[in-house]
């Protein structure tokens, strides 16, 4: 169950189809910290929601779902109306668009993430979660050096089901990268993650091994034992 809405991230849904907006408003209530604060069916729509919200009128919006086919205009070109008035709210495309053209537009214009339809909730929640965890480590976080600005860049990245190597599955990635997330001294070993996830420990180094190759997190020796140094691992 998502957070209460005054906590929670507003979302404006802009999605020409009826169905499919109500869908995705529905995805959005399910995931944890977001809230469904409008729906737009067209990109006028959209405009007016947003001048709204700018001008005092509305509450302001976190996030927008922005489909790229709309009937009175595209998503790129209502980002780029929104840019070039100073709106920078930011934007998930959401769409059945695969054009590369469509894509780097997408770049250039700061969307933070591009889903393809069609899609099921579980990947709706990873592009979600992700961009939660960007959101909430650029509004607190300091960019002191290189390193925060991975980290908060860093946070943003998913992995599909379909990339994971051979025996790891979703859903233990999804514990395994929490886990990392929650460690009491902001960082764990394959040991301790083994420990406290019931894992074996070979199991919890091949899913922190894959996280830290794909960026998700970095890996640290850890001195203090005799011996040899032991990795440890941190979200980036």
């Amino acid at each position: 169950m998502a957070e209460s809405n005054a906590a929670a991230l507003r979302v404006l849904v802009v999605e020409d189809d009826p169905v499919t907006a109500e869908a995705h408003a529905a995805y959005v209530e399910r995931v944890d910290g977001f809230h469904t604060a409008g729906v737009a069916h067209t990109g006028h729509e959209a405009i007016r929601m947003l001048r709204d919200t700018r001008e005092g009128r509305a509450e302001s919006f976190d996030l927008i779902l922005l489909d790229v086919n709309l009937p009175d205009t595209t998503g790129i070109e209502l980002c780029r109306s929104l840019r070039a008035v100073g709106i920078e709210i930011d934007v998930i495309a959401v769409t059945a668009v695969r054009d590369a053209a469509v894509v780097r537009s997408a770049v250039s214009l700061g969307i933070v993430q591009y889903l393809i339809k069609p899609f099921g909730f579980a990947a709706f929640a990873e592009k979600l979660t992700a961009y939660r965890d960007y959101h909430a480590r650029v509004a607190t976080a300091v960019v002191t050096d290189q390193q925060e600005v991975d980290a908060s860049f860093a946070a943003l990245r998913t992995t599909s089901t379909a990339d994971l190597p051979k025996g790891l599955t979703r859903e233990t990635l999804d514990r395994v990268r929490a886990a990392v997330r929650a460690a009491p001294a902001g960082a764990t070993s394959a040991t301790e993650l083994a420990a406290a996830l019931d894992l074996s420990r070979v199991t919890a180094r091949r899913y922190l091994e894959h996280l830290a190759d794909t960026g998700v997190v970095e890996r640290a020796s850890r001195y203090g034992a005799p011996g040899r140094p032991e990795v440890e691992y941190r979200p980036r």
